[in-house]
């Protein structure tokens, strides 16, 4: 739950409602693979259709900042828990959460939604959504590639994801989060976090179906570098990320972006999640690159 894990995102002001910000979009689900994906559904837009994709841990709270301004810049804007995240069910196979398996339920979305369609995927969520433009380029407008990285995810998320696991194969999802609510104490980033919000995460957290969790993070560290493949698609391609990133480094990310020939926006003062640390910056950012991008670009 803490700012440890990838999807985390506990850097804002102490006021601020983060994952809890009212919005207008009406709780409703899709179908996925393995059964409903729950979703929140601004509904429709004259300008198409945005489909945001949370991070390992993350749900579609995590957008909740973004909810009302993308649609009252004239889009619909759809956020969803990935399968076996929060209000999403998910199978008790860890081979189920693999990044092309939960790909395959983004395509599914997706053919729900009005054209244009832009997908953005925080952290993990980036994976997945760049495995599904390059499964089905043509049914992308742009992608936007929010605090997400090349390839796996290595160094101190990465350790400790290794670090939980057999704490997860010994008492479940309730262990592990007792362990990362004991590390958090001496986090002042946790502390933070406004109390009602720190419930909600709470109960987000418990909300994970185990398997789930195994199986992401093997899918999220294990991830290759496809950069190469992406950029062979020829769809438009934001990277953006705050400017302290600790998951994946801004390095990496800067990187990335250039060898994607993409548009490349560092989010100051954001580490891990912008939507939810710096969202008036976030939607700015947002609305400009998805202006940008040719109607003509979609197959």
């Amino acid at each position: 739950m803490g700012p440890m894990l990838p999807g985390g995102s506990e850097h804002s002001a102490p006021d601020d409602l983060r994952q809890l910000t009212p919005h207008g979009a009406a709780a409703t689900t899709f179908a996925g693979g393995t059964g409903p994906l729950a979703a929140l559904d601004s509904g429709p837009g004259p300008r198409g259709s945005v489909l945001l994709v949370p991070g390992y841990t993350g749900s579609k709270e995590d957008f909740a900042p973004l909810l009302d301004p993308l649609a009252d810049a004239g889009w619909r804007v759809v956020a969803i828990d990935q399968r076996g995240q929060l209000a999403s069910p998910g199978p008790d196979d860890p081979a189920a959460y693999s990044v092309d398996e939960l790909a395959a339920d983004l395509l599914r979305v997706a053919a729900e939604l009005t054209s244009p369609v832009h997908l953005l995927g925080h952290s993990f969520g980036g994976l997945v959504a760049r495995a599904a433009v390059l499964a089905d380029p043509g049914r992308f407008a742009s992608l936007t590639l929010l605090g997400s990285g090349p390839v796996g995810l290595t160094g101190p998320r990465a350790d400790l994801l290794a670090h939980l696991a057999p704490l997860l194969d010994a008492g479940g999802v309730p262990l592990v989060h007792h362990t990362l609510e004991q590390l958090a104490v001496a986090d002042p980033r946790a502390q933070a976090v406004p109390p009602a919000v720190r419930d909600f995460l709470a109960r987000r957290f418990l909300a994970n179906a185990a398997a789930g969790l195994s199986g992401m993070a093997a899918a999220m560290t294990d991830e290759p570098d496809r950069v190469a493949e992406l950029a062979a698609t020829g769809v438009p391609v934001l990277v953006a990320h705050g400017a302290d990133d600790d998951a994946w480094t801004p390095a990496a990310q800067e990187d990335m972006a250039h060898r994607l020939g993409a548009r490349h926006e560092v989010l100051a003062g954001a580490v891990h999640s912008p939507a939810i640390e710096q969202p008036a910056a976030t939607v700015a950012v947002l609305t400009s690159f998805w202006s940008s991008v040719p109607a003509e670009v979609r197959a």
